[in-house]
């Protein structure tokens, strides 16, 4: 072994620990920063995860408050019974429709008036102001304001605005029941009166952060304000379209103060929180209905996937 050789070799040898000590330091230097926030975390872990954890637990077992003696494990039946039960199949039915209809629905008028508040014109803070109003509403307060305010069929607004049309022209006017002729119809009406400006806010910022650049070549080069909204405005907006989506169905999924206000789960209306609310507080079956409840969860946590995947590509774009 020649002495460069031999030199090197020592060199290494000396030289190889600090990278090691560096590495120990910046671990040591990352958990001082964590550690203030620690207490946080473990009081969100103990009072999210504890409770979810006692949840599949009793999933697992025969539990009715009507017949306290037969208590034990149930295994999968639980399970098995959700999947096997009509009644239950009808509400995920029912929650998918709500979902898909008030989403997209939504969306459109969203992009609607999010076009309109993006151009500059006299008013426009209080137009955005008086837009968003309706998100602002309590849920259980927009939902009494359909029923009785919007929705009723002797003085409610809609059917006040058909007498006074029909009476210009002479005719009797049609009396709707909307609640009982259209209850998923009057459902859905109300969420998308309140869901249409979360939807505005999101895509209104989206359209303001298009690259400006790109319009004035695409006017330079003839391109008709249909074909720039088309090629530009649309890809542009698809990131902020599937937020709005996925974090709406997220809402929407778990839905239960307009079932409950408007309709009570009557006439087909029942979601799946409104049928786990009844197979809690009404058949008082905990087993069945903490199984019900995990399944709502694991739904909704591949939602929450997406739409945490949607604000992680916003982010990089951003950047």
């Amino acid at each position: 072994m020649s002495v460069d050789e031999t030199t090197a070799r020592q060199r290494t040898v000396l030289q190889s620990p600090a990278p090691q000590q560096q590495r120990t330091a910046s671990r040591r230097a990352g958990w001082v920063r964590r550690a203030p926030l620690m207490p946080a975390l473990v009081f969100v872990v103990v009072m999210t995860q504890l409770p979810f954890l006692a949840t599949i637990v009793i999933s697992f077992m025969d539990w009715q408050a009507l017949r306290p003696n037969e208590r034990g494990f149930a295994g999968l039946g639980n399970y098995a019974q959700v999947f096997t039960d009509a009644g239950l199949r009808s509400s995920v039915i029912t929650t998918i429709v709500l979902t898909v209809v008030v989403v997209a629905v939504s969306l459109v008028l969203g992009l609607l008036i999010a076009l309109l508040l993006d151009r500059k014109f006299f008013g426009r803070g209080a137009v955005r102001t008086l837009m968003i109003a309706p998100f602002l509403v309590v849920p259980v307060a927009a939902a009494l304001l359909w029923k009785h305010a919007i929705l009723n069929p002797s003085y409610g607004l809609i059917n006040g605005t058909l007498t006074w049309v029909w009476g210009l022209f002479g005719a009797r006017p049609p009396q709707i029941a909307w609640l009982t002729e259209f209850p998923l119809l009057s459902i859905e009406l109300a969420l998308i009166w309140q869901w249409t400006p979360f939807m505005m806010l999101i895509l209104l910022a989206g359209l303001q952060s298009r690259p400006a650049d790109a319009f004035e070549a695409a006017k330079m080069d003839g391109a008709s304000p249909l074909q720039a909204f088309r090629y530009i405005t649309l890809p542009h907006l698809r990131r902020y379209i599937e937020l709005g989506a996925t974090l709406g169905a997220i809402y929407i999924v778990q839905n239960f103060d307009a079932v409950f206000t408007m309709t009570s789960g009557a006439l087909g209306t029942a979601n799946l929180p409104y049928t786990i609310y009844q197979t809690f507080f009404v058949r008082q079956d905990y087993g069945l209905a903490a199984a019900q409840g995990v399944i709502v969860v694991i739904g909704t946590i591949i939602v929450a996937t997406f739409a945490l995947r949607s604000v992680s590509s916003l982010l990089k774009e951003d950047s």
